[in-house]
């Protein structure tokens, strides 16, 4: 996988904090299969591009002096590996990163971390409209219930698969841990 680089995004203390509160989320080995990712892509020498949340938002858990906007430490960024900081859900609005990618001749795109259906959903389908080859690994993310616009509980898992569904094929491949590694 020349000019591919790892994006990993808003692997932060506030899902930490979040599920300890009891939240509800899908797909519990995705923080393991991020640094199964994270792992390969230093060992295989591809650049690991970090995004971090720090919300503007009044009552945000993402808010830069809360604790909730810290890395979490498995995912922290080691030696010169690139640290992007984003206000909104897409990772390339304020920031660089469409620019860098470019200058850096970076043409393909594994997209993981949180959650799947806001900030690397938002992200993916920028990358894709932007015209990178987006790879959204599945088991690599994960998402919460969400409360339906009609009071329902929609379950995690299919706020996920939902998510996988909006972006394959036409804004990113979706792909496994597993996949991914096997072809890095």
């Amino acid at each position: 996988m020349t000019n591919t680089a790892l994006l990993v995004i808003d692997v932060q203390m506030a899902f930490v904090h979040r599920d300890a509160a009891g939240a509800v989320r899908s797909c519990p080995e995705a923080s393991q299969n991020i640094g199964m990712l994270l792992s390969a892509a230093r060992a295989n020498g591809l650049p690991v591009i970090h995004v971090h949340h720090h919300s503007l938002e009044e009552n945000s858990a993402f808010r830069a002096e809360l604790s909730g906007s810290d890395v979490q430490p498995f995912a922290a960024p080691q030696n010169d590996e690139a640290v992007y900081v984003k206000h909104v859900n897409s990772s390339f609005i304020g920031t660089s990163l469409e620019t860098d990618l470019r200058d850096a001749g970076i043409e393909r795109l594994i997209l993981c971390g949180g959650t799947a259906n806001h900030c690397v959903e938002t992200t993916t389908r920028m990358a894709g409209n932007l015209g990178f080859d987006a790879v959204y690994v599945s088991d690599a993310v994960w998402a919460y219930n969400a409360d339906g616009i009609d009071g329902s509980v929609i379950p995690a898992d299919t706020v996920h698969a939902v998510s996988m569904a909006n972006l394959h094929g036409e804004f990113a491949t979706v792909m496994n841990t597993e996949t991914v590694l096997e072809q890095l």
